[in-house]
């Protein structure tokens, strides 16, 4: 027979709700929105950047284009963005390895009650009371469980969910490849500029000046009436395109050395000096015909190898959907402890098995598969439209490279030339059969001439760098550590560019006919 709750017993209980419904009620309250403090924001950002450069090797003396790119290499923050992504991946795929060992969970506990637990029972004969109340538990216990538990399907869940971790970590490796070729690339592009830029500033300068003092003097012809007008504009148009083309080169060559101090992590402010390297009219040879540059480019561009690695995933992600539509099949073996002293055993030991089969997941399966079909198949068309894109880089690459060479062999021997015409029209001003103003003309073409020479070179150079890029080839065995000195580093990219880069990495050899079959189904792994 039921008994009430005593009322002082039931007024705590109600007391004591209230209390926690209040402090609920209290605590949702207190929660308001907290801007954060763009001040102090900003103080620490600069503070952090500023630790992060003061940590790096100094500038000490004119960078070398291989010191510009080694600098890069350790310090550019985008590329260290791309190695602790890496890292990350890598942590991911050792957490989610424990995802196939067995659960093992611990327990405890302690439960206290204000009187006895005691119950009686009734005949379901009679009716009446067959025993006295009676009790099997004192008022106070403890209790303490250590249960170990294995789920297959879990288990072959975690299996391909582990395979898939192994192929993100892949492709980070992949994507970090990509920014560092593009580092390197646009390293190259603006440190030729910067170079450019140095070497002909000053040039710059005096021409602008001599181009604004001619004008003034053509004004002043002009105005006293002692030259033809129409001859005084033709000057002054060809004096103000001179001009144009000075401000132009200034414009695109001023931003160069800016550009490079962001990809070296220097601050834009930074003063540095840059090694200028003699005049020549080597440029670099094609590493190799256009086939075997596109094989190239088929085998190490990150995008291709990122392409494959997500058709893999894709098909472990089908693996995954058959096993979730198979039964679960679960065993637990576990060990307990109680103090309850009418307990006949106080420890024992318990193992059990149990089969589970959401049958829901049976249902759902093909239409999963033809969904992950259907994904596959624009990862596949996503390959083929990368595979040409590739292909047509490659080739435009080389094709720009071509004619950037050619075009530098025409500006050199133009630039040769207006040197000579200088040279003629400096001795016809001092016999009297030169006029001045065909002189300051001569003199800003020959300045011209030699700007455009130091641009052409510098286009070549970053072809040349694009043509590489356009590969994929990188300089991922050269191993750079937090202590390496960029000395090192510069040393073994000098060396990489000029020896192992002037050839290409061998081409694989085609399968055998009797092999066919069997690499069909294996994947291969990128070298």
């Amino acid at each position: 027979m039921d008994k009430p709750i005593p009322i002082a017993l039931g007024s705590a209980v109600r007391q004591c709700l209230l209390v926690m419904v209040g402090c609920l009620y209290l605590s949702a309250c207190t929660i308001v929105p907290q801007p954060i403090d763009v001040d102090q924001q900003a103080l620490d950002q600069k503070a952090k950047i500023d630790a992060t450069i003061a940590a790096e090797e100094p500038v000490t003396h004119p960078l070398s284009l291989y010191e510009a790119m080694a600098r890069a290499l350790k310090y550019n923050l985008d590329q260290k963005i791309e190695v602790l992504d890496e890292a990350l991946r890598q942590k991911q795929l050792e957490l989610n390895r424990t995802g196939m060992l067995p659960e093992l969970s611990l327990g405890g506990g302690i439960a206290n009650r204000s009187n006895e637990a005691g119950s009686s029972s009734r005949s379901l004969l009679s009716g009446n009371q067959s025993l006295e109340p009676s009790t099997s538990s004192e008022r106070t216990t403890e209790n303490a469980n250590l249960t170990a538990s294995w789920d297959i399907l879990d288990f072959g869940l975690s299996y391909v969910r582990g395979l898939q971790d192994a192929d993100e970590q892949l492709i980070s490796a992949e994507r970090r490849r990509k920014v560092v070729n593009r580092i390197q690339e646009d390293v190259r592009t603006a440190y030729w500029r910067a170079v450019s830029a140095d070497r002909t500033y000053k040039k710059l300068v005096d021409l602008e000046a001599l181009a604004q003092k001619a004008l003034l003097q053509t004004q002043q012809l002009e105005s006293r009436r002692l030259v033809p007008p129409l001859t005084v504009l033709d000057y002054q148009r060809n004096l103000l395109q001179v001009q144009g083309d000075v401000q132009k080169l200034q414009r695109e060559l001023s931003l160069a050395k800016n550009q490079l101090a962001a990809l070296i992590n220097l601050k834009p402010d930074t003063r540095f000096t840059l090694e200028l390297p003699d005049r020549t009219d080597v440029v670099p040879e094609l590493p190799g015909s256009a086939d075997e540059m596109v094989m190239v480019g088929l085998r190490f561009r990150s995008e291709l190898r990122e392409g494959s690695y997500r058709a893999r995933i894709n098909k472990s992600e089908m693996n995954a959907a058959l096993i979730r539509a198979l039964p679960s099949l679960k065993g637990v073996i576990g060990l307990n402890y109680d103090s309850n002293s009418y307990l006949y055993n106080q420890s024992w030991a318990n193992a059990g098995a149990q089969m589970t089969w959401n049958l829901m997941n049976v249902f759902r399966y093909p239409a999963q598969k033809r969904a992950l079909v259907a994904e596959g198949a624009v990862i596949d068309q996503r390959q083929l439209a990368l595979t040409l894109a590739v292909m047509t880089q490659i080739h435009v690459s080389r094709v720009r490279f071509i004619r950037f060479s050619q075009e530098l062999g025409t500006i050199r021997s133009s630039e040769e030339v207006q040197q000579r015409i200088l040279a003629l029209s400096r001795g016809g001003f001092q016999a009297h059969t030169v006029s001045q103003q065909d002189l300051v003309r001569e003199e800003m073409n020959s300045v011209l001439a030699e700007i455009k020479y130091d641009a052409a070179y510098a286009d070549v150079q970053n072809a040349y760098a694009n043509l590489y890029a356009s590969m994929g080839l990188d300089n991922f065995d050269i191993d750079i550590q937090p202590d390496t000195p960029i000395a090192e580093i510069a040393g073994k990219l000098q060396q990489h560019w000029t020896e192992r880069a002037s050839s290409l990495p061998p081409m694989p050899e085609p399968p055998a006919a009797d092999d066919t079959s069997n690499t069909a189904t294996q994947g291969s792994t990128p070298q």
